[in-house]
C-alpha cells in the first residue's frame, strides 16, 4: 500500500484572484515546486477528479450551488464579497478541490494509500451552507467527511483544523452532525470572528480553542493536547485535517508565532492518534498559508511526517 498520496490538478492553478490578493496562484506554484524536489519522488501522484453535483449537495443546498455556478464570469473577476472572488476557471478549481478530498477519502478507506494530502485551491473551511466567504466557495473537508459517513458507512469521523482562522464554514455545515467531531485552533480576535469556546455544536461534538494574539508554541501545544484528549475519547475511524499554515510567525494575515517545527509536532500528534484508532488513516487538505517561505517550509515538515520521514 502506498504510504502517502498527493492529489492535485492544474485547474487549481487557473483560479485567478485580483492582483494583491493573498490567496493567489503563487501559493500552489510554490507547493508544486516543493513536491517536484527529488526527496518527494516517492509520493504517489493522482490528478483530482471533479466532484459531482450530488456530492456538493451533501453539504450545500442546490439553489446555493446553482447560484455560485451561475456567477462564474466569462472574463475578468466576479466578487462574491470583499475577500472572495471568481474567475472563469474558479468553478472547475473548486470542484477539483472538493473532488480531491473525496477521492483521497476513497483511496485511504479502500486501503490504496495510508494517508493523503490534497494540494488544492480555493480553500474551503470558511464556506457555509448558503454563503461563500473567506476565499472559500464549498466546504471541501466537510463534504469529504460526510462522504465517508454516507458512502463508506463510517460511524465516527474527526476533523482537526489548525489554520489560524476559525473554520466557521466547517462548523456551520456540521453543527447538527453527531457523527463528526470538529475541533479548531485559531487566533482570536481575527476573521471571521467566530470560534468561541461556547460554540460546541448541537451534540457537544465541536471544540474550539481560541488563541490570543501573539501566542506561540506553548499555547498552541496546550490547545492541541486538549483537543486530542477529546478526540481520543471520540475514537475516530478516519481523521481529516484542515491544514492551514498561516499561524506561521511570518504570515501576513495573523500574529501567531508558530514555527515549521510546531507543524511537525502537531502532525506527529495527529498521526499518533490516528494510528491508535484508525490504522493511521488521514486525509489532509490545504487551507491557508500566505507567506510562501513559511507555507513551504511548514508543509515540508507536515508531509515528511505523513510519509514517515522525520
Amino acid at each position: 500500500m502506498t504510504k502517502t498520496t498527493i492529489l492535485t490538478h492544474p485547474d487549481c492553478l487557473k483560479h485567478i484572484t485580483p492582483t494583491g490578493h493573498p490567496e493567489r496562484v503563487e501559493r500552489l506554484e510554490a507547493i508544486n515546486s516543493v513536491l517536484n524536489q527529488k526527496e518527494f519522488t516517492d509520493l504517489n501522484r493522482q490528478e483530482a477528479e471533479l466532484c459531482t453535483l450530488e456530492q456538493l449537495m451533501l453539504a450545500h443546498p442546490l439553489d446555493y450551488i446553482k447560484n455560485i455556478e451561475s456567477r462564474v464570469p466569462t472574463t475578468g473577476f466576479v466578487s462574491i464579497d470583499g475577500d472572495t472572488h471568481m474567475s472563469p476557471k474558479s468553478w472547475d478549481a473548486a470542484c477539483r478541490a472538493v473532488g480531491a478530498n473525496i477521492q483521497a477519502v476513497d483511496m485511504v478507506l479502500n486501503d490504496q494509500s495510508n494517508n493523503a494530502f490534497c494540494a488544492v485551491r480555493p480553500p474551503g473551511h470558511h464556506a457555509e451552507k448558503n454563503r461563500a466567504m473567506g476565499f472559500c466557495l464549498y466546504g471541501s473537508v466537510a463534504i469529504a467527511a460526510l462522504h465517508a459517513l454516507n458512502h463508506h458507512g463510517l460511524a465516527r469521523v474527526a476533523i482537526i483544523d489548525f489554520d489560524v482562522h476559525h473554520g466557521n464554514g466547517t462548523s456551520n455545515l456540521l453543527w447538527d452532525e453527531r457523527r463528526i467531531f470538529f475541533a479548531s485552533t485559531h487566533e482570536m480576535p481575527l476573521f471571521p470572528g467566530t470560534g468561541h469556546v461556547s460554540e460546541t455544536g448541537h451534540h457537544n461534538q465541536i471544540v474550539n480553542k481560541p488563541l490570543k494574539s501573539g501566542s506561540g508554541s506553548n499555547e498552541f501545544k496546550d490547545a492541541i493536547n486538549q483537543i486530542l484528549e477529546r478526540m481520543d475519547q471520540f475514537a475516530p475511524e478516519l481523521v481529516l485535517i484542515s491544514a492551514g499554515f498561516d499561524a506561521h510567525y511570518d504570515d501576513p494575515l495573523s500574529t501567531l508565532q508558530l514555527t515549521p517545527e510546531d507543524f511537525k509536532w502537531v502532525t506527529e500528534a495527529i498521526v499518533n492518534l490516528a494510528e491508535t484508532h484508525c490504522h493511521g488513516k488521514i486525509v489532509s487538505s490545504l487551507e491557508g498559508g500566505y507567506n510562501l517561505a513559511g507555507l513551504t517550509s511548514s508543509l515540508i515538515e507536515h508531509l515528511n511526517v505523513l510519509r514517515g520521514v522525520t
